[in-house]
């Protein structure tokens, strides 16, 4: 029997994108048309040309690495529709593995509405997402760069990282400033640190005694000059983030939302809004946010039975910061959220926790964003109370059916205490 398929797009258009070479198909109500492009902005403007002339009105492309983007980029702004679609969903049937079926293939998914297009971010937000993504590499390149700093010490046995948790904080940067130097000893050196220092002098006397020569001097120098250029191109980025933040309109309000929530910084709330957008629009609830952030629960059944399942993957940067976020939460006092961390700790262990508190923290963000009102915070006890409430209630069902009845002004007496 064949079965009419409806035809959602039909002018429409398939890319296999790769590093040097494009395969387009292109699938019209009379004809299928094949060619092959290059990805310089000459070919790519080939491509657009062609495009035109056959007219297309929908390119669907897999998300290839990075070489998807200056062919996205060019194709935005020659307003056609886009869809960036995951490899994993566009896949076939073992056998036919080439360029030229692969672009086919996309574009025969495409035209009957088969293609499960990925979220792409405005062009502002695009570049706001490079910015930010780029100043977190700094920011991790210093970390290891001050690791190197501690192992350089370790190895001319000078002890001061037991001692001081940040060798690159003020007090530290005297230390080793003086080290590198060579001129005073230990007990001149020890001085130089902060007066709020926890320990002595003495033991910081004792902690930098140790076998110093020209190449843990030399090495330890360009390391620190390294440190201080990566904190200044930080702070570039930081004022370029700014700028283009306070361009960007409805920014600076929904960073006062999102700075709302416990445990989330000015900091950290300015990444999650980069890397999710202030359009809610484009999630249709708040779990589809979360499941494409990868914070969502596996889900996994067969047979009627709910398996097990890890979190699926997703943003990285995204899942990032917000478990980072949820981890900061254990300094916090009276909060939900931590009440919520430590609860969930006591049974399945800190990571875990910690991605559960990341889910509530995105789906909160996404409410705060789609009613446009700050955090409200609930209490630690919130929880507590609440199944207290629901405990009475069943209680008073279950004593009712032995026959004992209790009068209602006392029952709503325990629930007003309890609310």
């Amino acid at each position: 029997m064949k079965h009419d398929v409806e035809v959602l797009h039909p002018y429409c258009c398939g890319l296999d994108i790769h590093k040097k070479v494009i395969s387009a198909c292109i699938l019209t109500p009379t004809q299928k048309q094949r060619k092959r492009f290059g990805t310089m902005t000459d070919d790519l403007n080939e491509l657009v040309y062609w495009l035109k002339e056959h007219s297309v009105s929908t390119v669907a492309m897999e998300s290839t690495g990075v070489y998807w983007k200056p062919v996205y980029n060019i194709l935005e702004e020659a307003g056609f529709e886009l869809q960036v679609v995951n490899a994993q969903h566009v896949k076939m049937v073992p056998g036919r593995k080439t360029d030229t079926t692969d672009a086919e293939w996309i574009a025969t998914l495409l035209r009957i509405g088969l293609l499960k297009p990925s979220f792409v971010p405005s062009r502002r937000e695009r570049e706001l997402r490079d910015l930010s993504r780029y100043r977190l590499a700094l920011v991790q390149e210093r970390s290891r760069e001050i690791q190197r700093v501690q192992k350089i010490l370790e190895s001319a046995n000078i002890k001061i990282g037991s001692l001081i948790s940040d060798v690159n904080n003020v007090s530290g940067r005297l230390m080793l400033q003086a080290i590198i130097e060579g001129r005073l000893t230990p007990e001149e050196i020890s001085t130089l640190g902060h007066a709020n220092l926890k320990h002595s002098p003495e033991e910081y006397a004792k902690a930098l005694k140790g076998r110093v020569n020209e190449v843990h001097q030399g090495l330890l120098s360009m390391q620190l000059s390294h440190i201080d250029w990566l904190t200044q191109r930080i702070v570039g980025l930081d004022n370029d983030l700014d700028t283009l933040t306070e361009q960007t309109p409805n920014f600076k309000e929904a960073l006062e939302l999102v700075d709302s929530i416990p445990g989330v910084g000015r900091q950290s709330a300015m990444t999650i809004l980069i890397e999710i957008g202030l359009d809610m629009s484009h999630f249709p609830t708040d779990k589809h946010l979360a499941a494409w952030a990868g914070v969502a629960p596996g889900n996994r059944e067969s047979a009627g039975k709910t398996k097990p399942e890890k979190s699926r993957k997703g943003n990285k940067y995204l899942k990032a910061i917000l478990v980072q976020a949820a981890h900061s939460l254990h300094r916090k006092k009276d909060c939900h959220l931590r009440e919520q961390y430590q609860r969930i700790k006591a049974r399945r262990g800190s990571k875990k926790a910690a991605v559960a508190v990341a889910h509530t923290i995105l789906r909160i963000v996404f409410y705060l964003l789609v009613r446009k009102q700050r955090y409200i915070e609930l209490g630690a006890s919130y929880v507590s109370e609440k199944k207290k409430s629901s405990q009475i209630q069943r209680y008073v069902k279950e004593l009712a059916k032995l026959g004992l009845v209790i009068p209602n002004e006392l029952v709503n007496q325990q629930l007003a205490k309890s609310a």
